[in-house]
């Protein structure tokens, strides 16, 4: 029998009256139904002092943990199923795009992750085995600026961006295939769940009066990246999302004073068809 522990974030709990239960990576509390086991030997075991086997029913118990992935082994990959896959080469060329504030902590990330950030120019064409496309801005984003780099996906680019709005940043979708969500449908669907969507699209249009400008703070900028490497290197992976939306289907709006994170769900705006002439 292999040693093995509980993962990190995943603690055993005893209820009082009630017995174990497990508190998930997620938050969540789930009961556990020891059987006739031994509460303190089944915890003994999923914290790696007893790695002995023998027992049938606390083998089984242990093996549930470790198929709901509960559990790591020593070397801390997972007790059950497979490590989590490496970056994939064809995918690790990443071209980087925009303000050095949020493209360099987001080169940092990239690179520990595996993949193979490079900076880039507005304009320049995209070279053949690049296999992402990431566009970062520190302000508003200028009309029709990402109208070409929409088109990524149709080339089998994938493709990110992110942009600040004041106080508010919002980080987009990878978008990897035809049928995602561009940079002109979250505009789109924007301007359509907003009663102010005149003013939205003035702002955006510009010009512009402020006052001082916002400062990006450092803790802000290492959000940002973080969760647009978390994005892009589920994407390159084909790992499963977090969460309760798909990453492909989320668009998230950072409160940059609090470092606050709320997701909402976002759609592909379908193509406009004309309606057939009717010949009089």
């Amino acid at each position: 029998m292999s040693r093995s522990q509980l993962a990190p974030g995943v603690e055993v709990v005893a209820v009082d009256g009630r017995g174990l239960a497990v508190r998930t990576p997620d938050g969540e509390f789930l009961r556990v139904n020891t059987g006739r086991v031994d509460a303190d030997v089944l915890r003994a075991r999923l914290t790696g002092a007893d790695p002995a086997g023998g027992d049938r029913e606390l083998d089984r118990l242990v093996d549930a943990f470790a198929e709901a992935g509960y559990l790591t082994t020593e070397d801390g990959t997972p007790a059950a199923g497979t490590a989590p896959a490496a970056w994939p080469a064809a995918r690790r060329p990443v071209l980087l795009l925009g303000d050095p504030v949020l493209t360099e902590p987001l080169a940092r990330l990239l690179r520990a992750a595996g993949a193979a950030p490079q900076p880039g120019t507005p304009g320049e064409s995209v070279a053949p085995d690049v296999a992402a496309v990431v566009w970062c801005l520190d302000g508003p984003v200028p009309p029709g600026l990402w109208d070409d780099a929409d088109r990524l996906p149709q080339r089998g680019v994938a493709w990110q961006r992110c942009h600040r709005e004041g106080w508010q940043a919002y980080v987009e979708p990878v978008a990897a295939a035809p049928s995602d969500v561009t940079a002109a449908h979250l505009r789109a669907r924007r301007l359509a769940a907003t009663p102010a969507h005149r003013e939205l699209a003035a702002y955006w249009d510009g010009p512009r009066t402020g006052g001082a400008p916002v400062r990006l703070t450092a803790p802000a900028a290492a959000l940002l990246a973080a969760l647009l490497a978390d994005d892009l290197a589920r994407w390159a992976t084909d790992a499963p999302g977090t969460g309760a939306l798909p990453a492909r289907r989320r668009l998230r709006r950072v409160d940059l004073r609090t470092l606050t994170v709320t997701e909402h769900p976002v759609l592909p705006v379908p193509a406009v068809t004309r309606p057939p002439v009717t010949a009089r």
